[in-house]
């Protein structure tokens, strides 16, 4: 077994999963778990100013191994998995020589990871998979970046007379909730530019990503007995619903894919009297993303002019924006990982990001910050997985690029 699956396999069962709409910072105090475990591996290696401060950010200093003037390269990754399904008590699954066929995650709950669903395992025919046990999500979001820059950096220590320049490493909180960037202090990460480790399959390279809003809405109903409700019961429910189907069906996630924006109804709770629901929004376009937040405003103020004024109350909050205006005046981040993937074997694949990653945001607070491959896949749910070699080839790529970037101009 590898270096970097034995430490993925350590992350993965310490329960990180954060919490949307708590007090606290990180939303859960369970984070610090692998923080605590991540910091004591960092200076077991020997990595200097090693810091995980009050907020559950921890960062730390691989010295330069020469003194010519080398650009600061930051690394990051988060440590949080996502609410949307459990990461407690998480049991890895080994697959050694993947056959193309079916695999059983879970014979007694009839749980199968199949290629009739998700194709593209036949990629991997003959490697070695892990997979969840069907009970838990795996954690390779983000847990294999943790694991693959840690071993990188592991690497990096062991060789000194491998030239590069200064390496900084940082491991985020919160990500998952869209809160990573928050209170990340990159002045003191102090890194010229970042990759944030943090994407799917191998090759991938994103360096564009949605335009992300959430929108929350509040509607008050008049509950009335049934028996007696004509002209004067408001069911909220309903209204929720009503407010729902005023929105484009084919805008929902389950009809959209490469550029295509979105609305995602992500939670909706609701009675006679009261419901509330969340909506995420995005889009790749500006435009359009501002034109999706108006279509939803457009709708709850028809609702308002339909029922009792105040009936549909709408606050949209913007969470990040596409980071491809901040990473195009410094594309040799970009095409230094291309170089990276090629020289280790690989074809890069630029690909949009239907989502977001901390690095979205930290690149508009002046640190630009594109996103690598972990070599996972189908995140955030029982059928998740990645194949080891794919992790491999994340720490092989890392390295490149820090070689790269020491490497003389020819």
């Amino acid at each position: 077994m590898t270096n970097v699956v034995e430490k993925f396999l350590r992350y993965v069962k310490i329960d990180t999963q954060s919490l949307m709409d708590q007090p606290t910072f990180p939303s859960t105090q369970k984070q610090f778990d692998l923080a605590n475990l991540v910091v004591a591996e960092l200076k077991q290696m020997g990595l200097e100013e090693v810091t995980l401060d009050e907020n559950g950010y921890v960062m730390a200093t691989l010295p330069a191994t020469t003194d010519r003037p080398l650009p600061t390269i930051g690394l990051i990754a988060h440590m949080d998995t996502s609410q949307d399904f459990s990461g407690a008590n998480v049991k890895p699954q080994f697959v050694e020589k993947y056959d193309g066929g079916d695999i059983v995650l879970n014979a007694a709950e009839n749980i199968v990871l199949s290629p009739a669903e998700f194709p593209e395992l036949l990629d991997y025919v003959g490697q070695e998979l892990i997979t969840t046990d069907g009970t838990t999500l795996l954690g390779a979001d983000d847990k294999a970046g943790v694991a693959e820059i840690l071993t990188a950096v592991e690497y990096l220590a062991q060789h000194p007379e491998m030239e590069h320049g200064k390496i900084r490493v940082g491991i985020t909180p919160d990500e998952e909730i869209g809160h990573g960037a928050d209170r990340f202090d990159v002045q003191k990460f102090a890194a010229d530019f970042a990759y944030t480790v943090d994407g799917g399959e191998i090759g991938a390279l994103e360096y564009e990503n949605f335009n992300a809003a959430m929108a929350r809405v509040t509607i008050q109903g008049r509950g009335v007995h049934p028996g007696s409700a004509k002209n004067k019961m408001i069911n909220a429910a309903l209204v929720g619903i009503e407010l729902n189907e005023m929105l484009p069906v084919n805008m929902r996630p389950e009809y959209a894919e490469g550029y295509e924006g979105f609305f995602h109804l992500w939670r909706f709770t609701a009675d006679v009297d009261h419901a509330e629901m969340i909506y995420l929004i995005r889009d790749h376009n500006r435009d359009l993303y501002e034109e999706k937040k108006h279509l939803l405003k457009s709708a709850a103020q028809y609702l308002n002019e339909k029922y009792p004024a105040g009936t549909v109350d709408l606050v949209i909050q913007d969470q990040y924006f596409n980071m491809k205006e901040k990473i195009a005046p410094v594309m040799h981040i970009i095409e230094t990982a291309k170089q990276a993937m090629r020289e280790v074997g690989i074809e890069p694949h630029e690909v949009p990001i239907r989502g977001g990653t901390d690095g979205a945001r930290l690149s508009f607070m002046g640190l630009p910050c594109p996103n690598l491959f972990t070599g996972g896949h189908n995140f955030h749910g029982r059928y998740e997985f990645i194949p080891t070699h794919s992790m491999q080839k994340a720490v092989e790529v890392i390295l490149k690029i820090v070689e790269l970037y020491a490497r003389p101009a020819a």
